[in-house]
């Protein structure tokens, strides 16, 4: 959720700006704006709706400068317009912010700015900020923004421009991701490594509560008290290109087929040579302690919590370890039954999920040790975690996740096997057995993603419906969950996962004959049970789609359509059958002409509670 960008350098800031929050795009936002330092002045410019506007703004603006910040921004506070938007200013308009996250304390803040004769023309938390600038100005941008920080409560990144400083600008961040990226004599700072990678690839990594003056020729960091700190950078050594569609017409849908090659990037590196084990080298949680911990907890939003309601089946029925799954909203609020004995598991794509952060803070409160399984480097939550396992799906631009999950599964598998075998309760020929069928993973969902065009056809008579349900049994029931998700979020079109064996119990009073039911039916030992299911419903005038693995013929006498995934394990199959779910959710959203790979009022990075 929104982005914040910088820079100062000899070359215009405007372009250079523009062309980093395109990079954000993915973030979500419905406003966007710039604030240019032109050697004596500050310039704003925003624009309500895309980028493009603001470009155009811009393009009839022509503010010359070699310094500037900007931002994207998504509402929180106040609905979206040209007021609202950033960056603010104070009333003399020499100060100008931009700022991401809530200010938790802002209402108290802006009672005692409007006492001190600070008139607010926004209703954002985010103007308290200017305001507090210029009260609190010092004359020197680090000692100023070290007292501002010392007043917010919340979450923030900051980045603060003054008119008195035409060469400089400082930023400053607690609990949301800020880098700085180093060129030659021009220094950059965005949200996200991603905006950058066109003009850099050394880059640092902001810490909590740290503040950073940022100039031409380099950057210097300080904590709150003032006081220089040492930081050390990193080289960005993905591909760029990544970050681009590839002749595709949605990153979504380049996504969902970079899922074979993110199976095999995950897996392969980390299988043993004789396929009996596996070795994860993040997770470096000793023999003895493993065996000290009796409780998993894993806590995770949105896709990500569909991924740990399949790890919770595994590992109960693999590794014999009880596990509880919660939303990472509601963790630190209920009381969790967390110890020195239980592992927590965070799962998150981004790393700087706030309610996720938050849990993984908590969890290590009560004295847990933090497993993070994450997409990215350097992220808040692979930084704070006590062992982190990446997921290398590479970027994942779309907002609906796809790649990632499956990546989060892939790994879930691999610490499953690694903690069953450690235990001895997974034999090495179970485990060799495991791994060999694991490994045909990433060539069956090739021959799914081989038939996207039979999915197409299946999703035309569906994507004009108003409720599609979907229903299925174990692990289809967490995989109807995700599936349900990835349909809503991009094509707005009502639809709910039920457990099939609860239809009886209320829900089948919903379906009639301007129903569709999506109904999968992949796991071996509950296919009549389904068939059940699907005679009920049909029996009310539902129309139903099936999803089954090859050889489950008998369900083509009770389902309207069936689409086949190849014949696995069920343990194994849930990563097969979240695969036409997501192309189904896709093309539904094709055809009713939404904006596939930015869904209205959703974010990629969901940075604030």
């Amino acid at each position: 959720m929104c982005g914040i960008v910088g820079y100062v350098g000899g070359n215009e800031a405007s372009s250079i700006l523009v062309d980093c929050l395109e990079k954000l795009e993915y973030r979500g936002y419905d406003s966007a704006g710039v604030a240019i330092h032109d050697g004596h002045h500050l310039k704003v410019v925003k624009t309500v709706g895309r980028i493009a506007l603001l470009r155009n703004e811009l393009i009839g603006e022509r503010p010359a400068g070699k310094l500037g910040i900007a931002h994207t921004r998504w509402a929180t506070h106040g609905a979206p317009s040209q007021l609202n938007a950033h960056p603010h200013t104070n009333t003399a308009g020499t100060i100008a912010i931009v700022h991401n996250g809530i200010i938790e304390n802002y209402l108290h803040l802006k009672k005692e700015l409007i006492a001190d004769g600070k008139t607010f023309v926004s209703e954002t938390d985010s103007e308290v900020v200017a305001h507090l600038a210029e009260k609190f100005w010092t004359g020197d941008l680090v000692s100023t923004m070290a007292r501002i920080v010392d007043r917010l409560q919340g979450s923030f990144a900051l980045a603060m421009v003054h008119a008195d400083y035409p060469d400089s600008f400082v930023v400053a961040r607690k609990d949301s991701p800020l880098v700085i990226g180093k060129g030659n004599h021009e220094m950059f700072v965005a949200s996200d490594i991603t905006a950058l990678l066109q003009y850099t690839r050394e880059m640092y990594l902001m810490e909590d509560r740290e503040i950073a003056l940022v100039s031409p020729d380099g950057v210097r960091f300080f904590n709150t008290d003032c006081q220089c700190l040492a930081h050390k950078s990193i080289t960005v050594d993905w591909n760029a290109d990544v970050a681009q569609k590839d002749g595709f017409a949605h990153f979504m849908l380049k996504e969902i087929m970079e899922e074979p090659k993110v199976v095999r990037n995950t897996i392969r590196p980390r299988i043993c040579a004789d396929k009996s084990s596996v070795e994860i080298e993040g997770f470096t949680l000793d023999d003895s302690s493993l065996r000290d911990i009796n409780k998993i907890f894993i806590t995770a939003c949105g896709t990500a919590y569909h991924a740990g309601m399949i790890a919770k089946y595994l590992f109960e029925h693999i590794a014999k370890i009880p596990v509880e799954v919660e939303f990472a909203s509601e963790f630190r609020y209920r009381s969790p039954l967390v110890d020195t004995h239980t592992l927590v598991i965070i799962i998150s794509q981004s790393g700087e999920t706030a309610d996720s952060l938050a849990a993984l803070r908590e969890a290590k409160r009560l004295g847990a040790h933090v497993l993070a399984i994450v997409n990215t480097v350097g992220s808040s939550i692979a930084r704070e975690a006590d062992n982190v396992v990446f997921t290398w799906a590479g970027p994942e631009i779309a907002v609906a996740s796809t790649k990632a999950y499956i990546a989060q599964l892939s790994v879930i598998h691999l610490l499953v096997i690694n903690i069953a075998s450690r235990l001895g309760r997974m034999e090495r020929a179970a485990a060799q057995e495991y791994i060999t069928e694991f490994e045909k993973i990433p060539e069956k969902i090739e021959d799914i993603l081989s038939r996207c065009d039979q999915i197409r056809t299946l999703a035309e008579r569906f994507a004009h419906g108003t409720d599609i349900f979907f229903i299925g049994r174990g692990f289809d029931y967490n995989i109807a969950l995700e599936g349900s998700l990835k349909l809503k979020e991009i094509s707005y079109i009502h639809s709910e996962a039920y457990a099939a064996g609860e239809l009886k119990h209320g829900t089948i009073a919903l379906i009639d004959k301007n129903t569709f039911i999506t109904a999968l039916a992949t796991q071996s030992m509950m296919v009549e049970k389904m068939i059940s299911n699907i005679k009920e419903v049909k029996a009310r005038g539902a129309t139903v789609l099936a999803i089954a693995c090859q050889g489950s013929t008998t369900i083509e006498q009770a389902a309207d359509m069936v689409f086949y995934i190849p014949k696995t394990p069920d343990i194994l199959v849930p990563i097969l059958t979240v695969v036409p779910l997501q192309l189904f959710a896709y093309y539904c959203a094709v055809i009713r002409g939404c904006d596939v790979d930015k869904p209205r009022n959703l974010a990629k990075s969901v940075t604030v509670e």
